[in-house]
């Protein structure tokens, strides 16, 4: 029976992926759920649950899922720039920056564009800063 969990397991992990890369974020939520109840340990699965979550524009819950997938495995790198987006889309922007900053430490390894994309963001996130505590200086 272990095996057979764990191939169910794999299965739908590997199936929610590609529904995350095909936009279909419910489709793609609901399998991991179902993964998270087989291995609720698995930080990978909370990641992209995470995800599927902001793609599904759920950002509080997306946060959640962030950052237990965080909890679970401190340099899980992607689950530091998904919790840089939810932050980003519920206004904290001052959090989104490091938890971006978070992931460019412990991203080395990831791909050069999700790299550039993370530097792109923290530019952005820094300029609103700016722009927002110059105009409160008015």
């Amino acid at each position: 029976e272990p095996a057979a969990a764990v191939s169910e397991t794999q299965r739908h992990f590997d199936a929610a992926v590609l529904l995350l890369h095909a936009r279909r974020f419910d489709d793609a939520r609901v399998l991991l759920q179902r993964v998270i109840e087989l291995e609720p340990a698995l930080p990978e699965a909370h990641a992209n649950l995470g995800f599927a979550l902001l793609g599904a524009q759920q950002p509080q819950a997306a946060r959640d899922a962030f950052e237990r997938a965080i909890a679970l495995r401190p340099a899980q790198a992607n689950a530091y720039y998904g919790l840089a987006l939810a932050q980003e889309s519920l206004g904290d922007l001052e959090l989104a920056l490091g938890a971006m900053r978070s992931y460019l430490h412990l991203g080395r390894g990831e791909s050069e564009d999700h790299q550039r994309r993370a530097r792109a963001a923290l530019w952005e996130w820094e300029a609103q800063l700016g722009e927002r505590r110059h105009a409160a200086r008015r």
